[in-house]
């Protein structure tokens, strides 16, 4: 492991990693990871991820007790120290609390009659209270573990209990929102009513108030101790499932949309001027969808919709939401020994860290998928009580010794050679090491590479890993001796695909006499007006050609100027590497191997050139494709495709064998026309410089080398004959019919 000291360890980033003997190519590709949603893709285990990106060692997360119950909903804390922890199942008739004393092992306190305990609380005697439902009582609990029923408020849900510094139990209950005052001896009288459904969360400040929220209106409430409410913020969510007070500042978890019929009166939400940008990194993970959530707390239906939002109430109050999530469901909240806000969710597990109005940092991730409720300690340790499965967890104080991060899997799309890493750390004594492996399956478990570390050198954290299509990296950070963690920002993977060969796939000869660009001459124009289009549309490179079309609008590769004796070849060709490339022309007659440059370093995929300045005989090209833009020359690679042979015909055709017959005043001519090399498309004729005018073969099929003609005129007529062959190349010749 190469270890730094210091606030700042930054390996170079070496392009050419000299270590591995490693010549790279101008198009280094280089891996970034400085995301939260980077890191969150890959595997993390003991770290902490900010949502700027940054990573830290977590916590100590600690399993305490594994209840074996499916969900534990309350803490409570005496003052010797023993941490009570109950909940229950939605099935069943007795619910259990359990007891763990400072030093000593987990036991079963008591077993109450109800499905779940969702609420504790521990009088100053240290006697612990245990309110059970959906028949909702409150049975105080003897040292000897003998649960006796203490207050029955007649309502079906109790969903909070806190006492006052005169030992009054104030208790939250559901299905009539009424807050019940018990005195010490069991006396229990109506103290407020919320008029609404449920209060499902309470706590009281240091003035002696109570903090409500309720369901279904989403309310928070200030109740004095004189028993007047009055509502500080009326949230979008239906149901606050947590409240608390720090500094008289005092903050309110909400979830679940509001039902049909609840109507939100009041101001709205006051956001931030900038929307947090925790509110959408430290929330749901790229590539993810909002999971279906387990069976809620208190009376909502089985599936909780709408997310999540975090607010804050200052002393004036002035209310905002300073965190929000589409997916996750807030269960609790509580403050760490800094005094920082955090937040147990479901349904994956999630506690998350509020660091400011925007950052956010995802804590931890349980192994259960609900943290369900927080109870600080006064050593720093903070308790955690989860749901589906019910456990006990301990947080903090101190750092976890080391963590690890598993990256993504890199696809580099081709088998590439691996160069440098740069790490971008703060850190007073810790430390942090990079491994990598390498392999050509895209599961790393199947026939990879074993881990190996990278190692440091001037040039950098040279990679030791083999060459091959997949990379995945594997980050340790370690807790300094003063118990302080690295802060990494960065990860920067530098690599190489291996150069491969260009391909041309494909190349087609266009029809004679059309070239790519424009600027023919006026003669070309009258020669191409006296039957040939002046533009010719090809169909797409490799489709089967359906004729041609005449266009006036021209896309490049694709549309043809007329130009007598010209030839175009397109071509399709591809890179591997998305190179650029460039284009060797060449032409050789069909019966020799001597190959001449057209042109050389084309760049554009069609190549136009003058047939005329070649003898009538068959061809072919050769066209030769080369990354060379994009390589060191020592580097560089080509391939070449040739054409089928293709025709030169420059040469018109004759006629000849003519004859003219007298027939009274009637004349007949007669002649052949024959070509050497393609065949007559058409002859045509003109009396006297008339109009042209299409002359059938005397078989009346043209399209062959030699074909006969014979028309008809009066005496004295001049009769000019023309024909074209297949290259349009064209033949005059008058005949006096005398």
């Amino acid at each position: 492991m190469s270890t730094y000291s210091g606030p700042l360890r930054v390996a170079v980033f070496f392009l050419l990693a000299a270590a591995a003997n490693i010549c790279f190519a101008v198009d280094t590709h280089v891996w970034e990871q400085s995301d939260q949603s980077d890191f969150a893709r890959g595997t993390p285990k003991h770290l902490a991820l900010r949502s700027d990106g940054h990573i830290t060692l977590s916590p100590e997360f600690r399993e305490l007790d594994s209840t074996g119950v499916p969900y534990l909903w309350a803490l409570a804390r005496d003052s010797k120290g023993t941490v009570y922890y109950a909940g229950g199942a939605p099935t069943g008739s007795n619910s259990k609390v359990f007891a763990l004393p400072p030093g000593g092992k987990p036991k079963v306190l008591a077993e109450v009659t109800g499905l779940e305990v969702h609420a504790l609380a521990v009088d100053s005697e240290n006697r612990v209270y245990a309110a059970v439902l959906p028949d909702a009582k409150i049975y105080r609990i003897d040292p000897s573990g003998k649960p006796q029923l203490f207050f029955d408020p007649k309502c079906k849900y109790i969903w909070a209990m806190q006492f006052d510094h005169a030992g009054n139990l104030f208790v939250a209950t559901g299905d009539s929102g009424i807050i019940y005052k018990v005195s010490p001896d069991g006396a229990g009288t109506k103290f407020f009513d919320s008029q609404e459904t449920h209060t499902r969360s309470m706590a009281i400040d240091d003035e002696g108030n109570l903090i409500v929220g309720t369901d279904p209106g989403g309310l928070i409430m200030r109740i004095s101790t004189q028993g007047k409410g009055f509502v500080l913020y009326q949230a979008n969510k239906r149901e606050v499932t947590a409240v608390a007070e720090h500094d008289g500042v005092i903050y309110a978890a909400a979830i679940g949309s509001k039902p049909s019929g609840i109507a939100v009166s009041g101001p709205p939400p006051v956001l931030p001027s900038n929307p947090p940008s925790v509110s959408s990194t430290g929330v749901q993970h790229a590539g993810t969808q909002p999971p279906v959530v387990a069976p809620p707390v208190g009376s909502l239906s089985a599936a909780v919709t709408g997310g999540s939002e975090l607010y804050r109430i200052q002393k004036d109050g002035f209310a905002e939401r300073i965190w929000s999530s589409p997916s996750d469901v807030i269960y609790a909240i509580a403050f760490d020994s800094a005094g920082k806000l955090i937040i147990g969710t479901g349904n994956k597990g999630v506690i998350y860290r509020i660091d400011s109005d925007t950052l956010s940092t995802e804590l931890l991730n349980a192994p259960p998928t609900q943290v369900t409720a927080f109870l600080p300690a006064a050593n720093g340790v903070i308790y955690t009580a989860t749901g589906n499965v019910g456990n006990l967890y301990s947080i903090g104080p101190a750092l976890e010794s080391s963590g690890t991060l598993e990256s993504e899997v890199l696809d580099a799309g081709d088998f590439s050679h691996w160069g440098t890493a740069q790490i971008t750390y703060r850190g007073k004594g810790g430390g942090v090491t990079l491994e990598t492996r390498s392999g050509n399956l895209n599961n790393p478990e199947n026939s990879w590479s074993s881990w190996s570390k990278t190692m440091d050198s001037n040039a950098g954290l040279c990679i030791q890993s083999p060459p091959a299509r997949f990379l995945q990296y594997r980050l340790t950070l370690d807790r300094s001796p003063s118990g302080e963690s690295p802060e990494l920002t960065t990860v920067d993977i530098a690599y190489l695909p291996k150069n491969m060969q260009p391909r041309v796939q494909l190349i087609e000869i266009a029809p004679v006499n059309y070239r790519e660009a424009p600027g023919s001459s006026q003669l070309e124009r009258s020669v191409a007006a006296s039957g040939s289009p002046l533009t010719l549309t090809l169909p797409a490179l490799g489709s089967k050609k359906s004729g041609s079309s005449i266009s006036t609008s021209e896309s490049s590769g694709n549309t043809l100027q007329y130009s007598k004796g010209f030839i175009t070849a397109r071509w399709i060709a591809t890179d591997p590497n998305n190179d650029s490339l460039v284009y060797t022309v060449e032409i050789r007659p069909h019966n020799s191997s001597h190959w001449k440059i057209l042109k050389d370093r084309v760049t554009d995929r069609y190549f136009s050139f003058d047939g005329n300045a070649f003898p009538d005989g068959e061809y072919v090209l050769r066209i030769t494709a080369s990354d060379a833009p994009d390589n060191i020359p020592s580097e560089a690679l080509s391939s070449s495709l040739e054409t089928d042979p293709f025709l030169i015909d420059n040469t018109p055709p004759e006629i000849s064998e003519a004859n003219v017959a007298k027939n009274g005043s009637k004349r007949t001519l007669t002649f052949t026309a024959r070509d050497t090399l393609t065949v007559i498309d058409k002859a045509e004729y003109c009396v006297n410089g008339g109009d042209w005018v299409l002359l059938r073969p005397v078989d009346f099929v043209s399209a062959a080398k030699i074909l006969k003609y014979q028309l008809t005129g009066n005496a004295n007529d001049t009769i000019a004959v023309r024909v074209f062959d297949d290259n349009d190349n064209v033949v005059v010749k008058q005949f006096p019919l005398e």
